[in-house]
């Protein structure tokens, strides 16, 4: 009976993901492997943008993530530098996870510099 029940939940649900709360407010990765992380209100910042340039020159392994919810200025800026760099970068949608719509907050998580694979032992900023 329990298969049956998991099947159905399964199906109701969608798979079960692990740490769906930390993965949503880290642009879809786990915290472990957040090497920074900016709010809305931190990229507002006249020095972000060197400082976002400065961590993609020393980890080229790493990836960047944006939120889509960001103004088109941020988006411009932030993939426009990636692009420059030839460095890898997703623009997260979050179409699948239960966010609130409208305007972002100055809290709500703009960019992730993240490792896709690894566990990493000493973030940058967070």
């Amino acid at each position: 009976m329990s298969d049956v029940e998991d099947y159905i939940k399964s199906h109701m649900y969608g798979n079960p993901q692990i740490k769906s709360d930390e993965k949503r407010a880290f642009l879809g990765n786990f915290k472990e492997r957040v090497a920074l992380a900016l709010t809305v209100g931190q990229l507002r910042n006249a020095q972000t943008e060197a400082l976002v340039a400065k961590v993609m020159k020393r980890y080229p392994q790493y990836h960047l993530y944006l939120n889509a919810r960001l103004s088109q200025s941020f988006i411009t800026t932030y993939m426009g530098l990636a692009v420059k760099m030839n460095y890898p970068f997703t623009i997260i949608t979050q179409e699948t996870m239960r966010v609130k719509n409208g305007d972002l907050a100055e809290a709500d998580m703009g960019l992730t510099i993240a490792d896709p694979q690894n566990k990493i032992t000493r973030p940058i900023v967070l």
